[in-house]
């Protein structure tokens, strides 16, 4: 572990996850616009489907992955992955906006009418739009500035919002499939690790006061 601790940032660190984080959008971008445009299938048949639900995995992707950066941190003594969580979260956010971006314009045509039958029908929709709220606002308020005004408590309660997130993720996605879950099952999965984690140091945390009290 103590080798791990002396483990430095890699040169170079944030610009290569900035455009390694970017490529799946570009992609999305990139393909959706040459099946509709030039009649490709880099999306299948059903490319507006396809890039929808290929952007709200990425979504959950990076949402679990900024869960992860704290026990990574805290396992390996890496403190210099810390201030990339931000990055990560604005990711996040980024690709569940790109999300309801191709289920509204691409999907639904911007028809109020589909749209709230939509909202009928499947009531997950609610979930994920739970979720893009919550994530919406943890963007908004994720600078340094905000913090201050905030108050570090209070910036604190706001932003554990990811967890309550990360849950409606997982759900949305599960009620999403018709039939096979395997796929949200194994999100579950890494969430439950994570949390799970969480609760640990939780209760490690609190043993001293309970004895002392």
């Amino acid at each position: 572990m103590a080798r791990l601790g002396a483990f430095r940032e890699p040169p170079g660190f944030g610009p290569v996850l900035f455009v390694v984080l970017s490529l799946p959008g570009v992609l999305a971008i990139a393909g959706t616009l040459s099946d509709i445009l030039a009649g490709t299938r880099w999306f299948g048949a059903d490319p507006v489907k396809e890039v929808e639900h290929y952007l709200g995995r990425w979504t959950l992707r990076l949402v679990l992955a900024s869960l992860c950066v704290t026990p990574l941190r805290k396992l390996t003594g890496w403190s210099w992955l810390a201030k990339y969580r931000r990055t990560v979260g604005l990711f996040a956010f980024a690709y569940v906006t790109l999300h309801w971006i191709a289920y509204a314009l691409l999907d639904v045509q911007l028809d109020w009418a589909t749209l709230v039958t939509d909202l009928l029908d499947r009531p997950y929709i609610y979930l994920g739009m739970a979720a893009l709220l919550i994530l919406g606002a943890l963007a908004a308020t994720s600078t340094k500035g905000m913090m201050r005004r905030m108050g570090g408590r209070n910036w604190s309660r706001l932003h554990s919002l990811i967890y309550v997130a990360a849950v409606l993720g997982v759900v949305h996605f599960a009620m999403a499939q018709k039939k096979d879950i395997t796929a949200p099952l194994e999100y579950g999965a890494v969430l439950a690790v994570l949390l799970g984690w969480r609760l640990v140091q939780w209760v490690r945390q609190r043993r001293p006061t309970l004895a002392a009290s």
